[in-house]
């Protein structure tokens, strides 16, 4: 079988869950290539077609379903993991200065529908793990975070004024859809899919057989940090999206583009998706 190259975050929810199948362990899986990039570069890196399997952000699938077919497995879902959105005591955001993840990140867009009255000032992208420091030191008045920050923020003295997870939750009743696996168009989705699947459950399987790989890529987290990180992000939905997580990213992207944020996806795009198991 011919390489496939593979780019997902070094964040312990991918490390853990691509264990396997980065390292060649997942019987009839095709060898991959792997590279290690922040959110943003790897939404960016999907907008260019670069990769054959790529991790990227929900909020950016509708400019992505011409050149790629979203895997049933591998996404990151779920309940109590929301965005944050950090201050260092401002409790008023308008007109504030806002550092945030990505232009095209779920965070961002769940932010964005959350902050449509309160007339925030400026944005500006940073890479996730420079915002709370930003905001911290005073270059912007919050900051938008996600993953391992919502663990940390308060060792960085700043406040969280608002659980945009929390938030979803209330006015939806669904979990929030966080990042999706896509697989370049014309490859074989659902075996892919098959692949990605065996790999999250042999990381269930045995925690142990991924621990130095997660450690390698967790940019010194705290071991307590990065097994909190795992739990949270890697659950159900990480082996299958099921009926509840296609329900909750119809309803992101249906909201999203009602609100003109996102382009409205074509009738019957979310059929093209590979089956669930």
């Amino acid at each position: 079988m011919d390489t496939l190259s593979l780019a997902i975050s070094p964040c312990p929810n991918d490390t853990f869950a691509f264990h396997a199948l980065v390292h060649g362990l997942v019987p009839g899986a095709p060898p991959v290539s792997t590279t290690f990039a922040d959110i943003d570069v790897l939404n960016a890196r999907a907008a260019d077609g670069v990769d054959d399997l790529v991790k990227v952000s929900y909020a950016a699938l509708p400019w992505l379903l011409g050149r790629y077919s979203l895997l049933a497995a591998g996404s990151a879902l779920g309940r109590g993991c929301g965005p944050l959105v950090l201050t260092a005591g401002r409790t008023d955001l308008r007109g504030a200065s806002v550092a945030i993840p990505g232009t095209r990140t779920t965070a961002y867009l769940l932010f964005r529908l959350w902050a449509e009255k309160i007339g925030v000032g400026s944005v500006e992208v940073l890479p996730f793990d420079q915002i709370m420091p930003a905001v911290r030191d005073g270059g912007y008045d919050a900051g938008l975070v996600i993953h391992e920050s919502r663990f940390t923020y308060p060792s960085y003295g700043l406040t969280a004024v608002a659980d945009l997870g929390d938030w979803w939750e209330d006015h939806t009743g669904l979990p929030i859809p966080l990042g999706a696996i896509l697989a370049r168009r014309g490859l074989d989705a659902a075996c892919l899919s098959d692949a990605v699947r065996a790999s999250v459950a042999a990381a269930f399987a045995d925690r142990s057989a991924s621990a130095s790989f997660v450690v390698e890529h967790a940019q010194e987290m705290a071991p307590d940090v990065v097994n909190a990180h795992i739990e949270l992000y890697v659950n159900d939905f990480t082996l299958d999206l099921g009926d509840e997580g296609r329900a909750a990213v119809g309803e992101l992207l249906g909201r999203a583009a009602a609100a003109g944020l996102v382009p409205a996806l074509a009738p019957g795009a979310l059929d093209t998706w590979p089956p669930h198991a």
